[in-house]
């Protein structure tokens, strides 16, 4: 009798995974490259795992560009990434919801820029990519990631 309960229990637990949202891998050209969006707030969960980081981030009632955004510094990708031009171009969204998907980059991406962990509670900031076509819950891909006073470009690797 107790193998069938750890089975059962076992069946649970997939069909409950099976049931909860999916964050899907979503490659660069899905997402509205012509128009970079700026985001700040918490993490109010992360899963710091392969195949990339995701977490979710609670933003403010009042979101603003800081003052500053077009001037910050942005390291230098491998990738062709004009960072000055894109901090220049963001906007804060259209969208009003507080919170938040966020899809970081690889694991191994983010070790090669040494992003510490990032933890549930955490400040942060990004400039980023939403999908070209809105719908469903907002989620965004960030090319850059600002977190504890330094600036990470998450697209390819250090330059």
């Amino acid at each position: 009798m107790q193998r069938r309960q750890v089975m059962q229990a076992g069946g649970l637990l997939a069909l409950g995974a099976a049931m909860r949202p999916a964050w899907a891998h979503h490659g660069w050209s899905s997402f509205d490259q012509d128009r970079p969006i700026y985001l700040e707030g918490r993490a109010v969960s992360v899963a710091w795992r392969n195949p990339h980081a995701e977490l979710v981030l609670e933003v403010p009632e009042r979101l603003a560009l800081p003052g500053d955004l077009a001037t910050r510094p942005v390291p230098a990708q491998t990738a062709g990434v004009d960072g000055p031009a894109l901090l220049a171009k963001a906007v804060v969204p259209n969208r009003r919801d507080r919170r938040w998907e966020i899809e970081l980059a690889p694991m191994f991406r983010l070790g090669l820029w040494q992003v510490p962990e990032i933890r549930a509670g955490q400040a942060l900031s990004m400039v980023g990519f939403t999908f070209k076509e809105e719908k469903g819950d907002p989620l965004v891909r960030v090319e850059y990631l600002f977190l504890e006073g330094k600036a990470y470009g998450l697209r390819s690797s250090p330059a």
